[in-house]
C-alpha cells in the first residue's frame, strides 16, 4: 500500500463524508451550541492545521533521521523535504482536519455542558502536575540513554507542553465538556491506531523495533503507536474546544486586562 492510498483510503474518505455530513448539517440549520460557537469551524480547523504543520515538523524530521521509524522508499513518491516524504507533511495536515470535522459533528448533536464550579482551579492545577511529572520521567528516560523507551520519551516529550499548556487555560472548560471530548477522542483514536496498524502490516512505514518498548498491541501495532494517535487527537481535540468556547474570549480578556494592569502597577 502507497502512502497515498493509505491517505485516500483511511483519510480522504472520511473526510469526504464528514463534509457530506457538515453539508446536510447546514442545510438543516443543526448548529453547535452557543457557549461552543466563539469561532467559526473552519478557521479553528484551518488554524490547527497548521500548528500540527510547524509543530511536529521539527520533530518527526529527527524520528526519521534517527532511523525510530522509516518508510518504504518504494512506497512514497519520493518527494522529500528533510528527512519526511511529502506524503507525511500531507499527514500532518488532513489529520486535524478530520479530528476536526468529527468533533463538529458531535457538537453540533450533544447536549450543551453546565457552568463553571467552585473547584475548577484544582482541577487545572492538579492536571499540570500529573502532566509535568510524567514530562519529567519522559526527559529522565531520554537521559538515561534505554533505548527500548526512546520513542515513547519522544513522544511525551513533545506532546506533553502544548497539552499542559491546553489544560492549565482551560482544564475546567473541557472537563464540563467531558462528554464531547471523549466521544472525540476515543472513536478518533482507535479508528487511526486500527488504521495504522494496516499500513503497518502492508510495509508502508516501519517503527524501530530496538527504539521502542515491543509491545504490540493485536499482535501488530506498537503501543507508541497508539500514543501517538492518542496524543495528537488530544492536542485537536482540547484546542478546538477552547478555541471554540465562548468562556476562553472572557477569560483570555480577563488574563490580558489583569496583566495590563500589573504593567501599569509596577511604573
Amino acid at each position: 500500500m502507497t502512502y497515498f492510498a493509505f491517505l485516500a483510503l483511511f483519510v480522504g474518505i472520511p473526510i469526504l463524508l464528514l463534509l457530506g455530513v457538515a453539508w446536510w448539517d447546514g442545510r438543516s440549520g443543526r448548529k453547535r451550541p452557543a457557549a461552543l460557537a466563539n469561532w467559526p469551524v473552519a478557521g479553528g480547523i484551518l488554524l490547527h492545521a497548521l500548528i500540527a504543520l510547524v509543530y511536529t515538523t521539527p520533530w518527526d524530521n529527527y524520528l526519521v533521521a534517527t532511523r525510530v521509524w522509516w518508510y518504504d522508499p518504494a512506497l512514497v513518491t519520493g518527494i522529500v523535504f528533510g528527512w519526511v516524504p511529502i506524503e507525511e507533511y500531507t499527514f500532518f495536515i488532513v489529520q486535524p482536519i478530520l479530528a476536526g470535522l468529527w468533533l463538529t459533528a458531535l457538537a453540533r448533536r450533544l447536549p450543551v455542558a453546565t457552568g463553571p464550579t467552585a473547584a475548577d482551579g484544582k482541577i487545572r492545577m492538579g492536571g499540570l502536575a500529573f502532566l509535568g511529572l510524567v514530562w519529567l520521567a519522559s526527559v529522565g528516560i531520554l537521559w538515561s540513554g534505554w533505548q527500548p523507551g526512546t520513542y515513547l520519551a519522544l513522544e511525551l516529550v513533545w506532546a506533553l507542553p502544548p497539552i499542559a499548556l491546553q489544560w492549565g487555560f482551560g482544564g475546567d472548560i473541557l472537563r464540563r465538556n467531558w462528554r464531547l471530548v471523549l466521544l472525540a477522542l476515543v472513536p478518533m483514536t482507535l479508528y487511526l491506531a486500527g488504521a495504522d496498524a494496516i499500513a503497518i502490516g502492508a510495509g508502508t512505514w516501519t517503527i524501530d523495533p530496538a527504539q521502542s518498548t515491543g509491545l504490540l498491541l493485536g499482535g501488530i501495532l506498537p503501543v507508541e503507536e497508539f500514543l501517538f494517535f492518542g496524543l495528537t487527537n488530544t492536542l485537536v481535540t482540547f484546542g478546538l474546544v477552547l478555541v471554540w468556547a465562548a468562556e476562553s474570549r472572557t477569560r483570555l480578556a480577563d488574563f490580558r486586562s489583569s496583566t495590563f494592569l500589573k504593567s501599569r502597577t509596577s511604573y
